[in-house]
């Protein structure tokens, strides 16, 4: 462990092979793993937990205390998974009451001015370019990828393997598997080459493409079109997580392919 020039806690509990460059502030309650790298003019606050072989680069504010009004200063956490990385100026909040925790898991890219709110749960492999903002209490499903400038609605989830392109406002739930773009937020096809590169069979990536035609290009309405989907599809993985997500959307689902 290298340490120069930097404000760290004697009771901050530091990880073997990490190093720390000057000028970084580490406070008390903070856990932080083994071979990881934090970069100059970073903070990191009380609450915070981070794995193993994870980088923090210049100018990052890690576990502060929610943007919440209703934060009443309960003990929180910030959890972040082995081997992420987090870019410049990157801003992670810790949780609230509701959970008492805000989740970012293994491997994830947080690009450059990253905003992650209160109560935020973030699978793994998920990539957050420039600048996307998530508001409180938003779920991201494994591999997702969010395009820069993107905003992100509190309470919104977004499934597996979806891409998002850049400067969208995300107001409605994203389904697993899914393309989407536009004003307002639309399908626009399923993620076909981000699936052929995580081991879907082409067998797989049509069977989502035929269910989604149902959902969304044939123009139905989502609740007469969930039980023809339940009838004259078989029963598969992909099939039910489908069906599962949607059937348990709160905020509803984004809108269909527009002419």
């Amino acid at each position: 462990m290298s340490i120069i020039q930097s404000n760290i806690h004697r009771n901050a509990n530091i990880g073997k092979g990490t190093v720390i460059e000057p000028f970084v502030t580490i406070q008390e309650d903070v856990i932080l793993g083994e071979n990881c790298w934090v970069g100059p003019y970073v903070t990191i606050m009380d609450g915070t937990r981070i794995g193993n072989n994870v980088k923090i680069f210049p100018g990052a504010v890690v576990g502060a205390p929610p943007q919440d009004l209703k934060y009443a200063g309960e003990n929180s956490t910030l959890v972040i998974g082995n081997g992420t990385i987090v870019r410049e100026f990157c801003t992670l909040n810790r949780g609230t009451k509701a959970t008492m925790t805000t989740k970012i898991g293994k491997n994830c890219l947080l690009m450059a001015y990253v905003h992650v709110a209160h109560d935020c749960f973030i699978g793994d492999n998920v990539i957050l370019a420039n600048n996307v903002n998530l508001a409180g209490h938003i779920e991201i499903d494994d591999y997702a990828i969010l395009g820069g400038l993107t905003a992100v609605h509190q309470f919104v989830k977004i499934g597996k393997h979806v891409m998002i392109g850049g400067g969208s406002l995300v107001m409605k739930d994203v389904p697993h598997f899914v393309k989407a773009a536009r004003d307002p937020l639309s399908y626009e096809g399923v993620n076909s080459v981000g699936l052929k590169r995580r081991g879907f069979t082409t067998e797989q990536i049509n069977r989502i493409h035929d269910i989604y035609r149902y959902l969304f290009i044939r123009h139905r309405n989502i609740k007469k079109a969930l039980p023809e989907i339940a009838l004259d599809f078989e029963n598969t993985p992909e099939k039910d997580i489908i069906l599962e997500f949607i059937q348990k959307s709160e905020r509803g689902i984004m809108k269909g392919m527009r002419k």
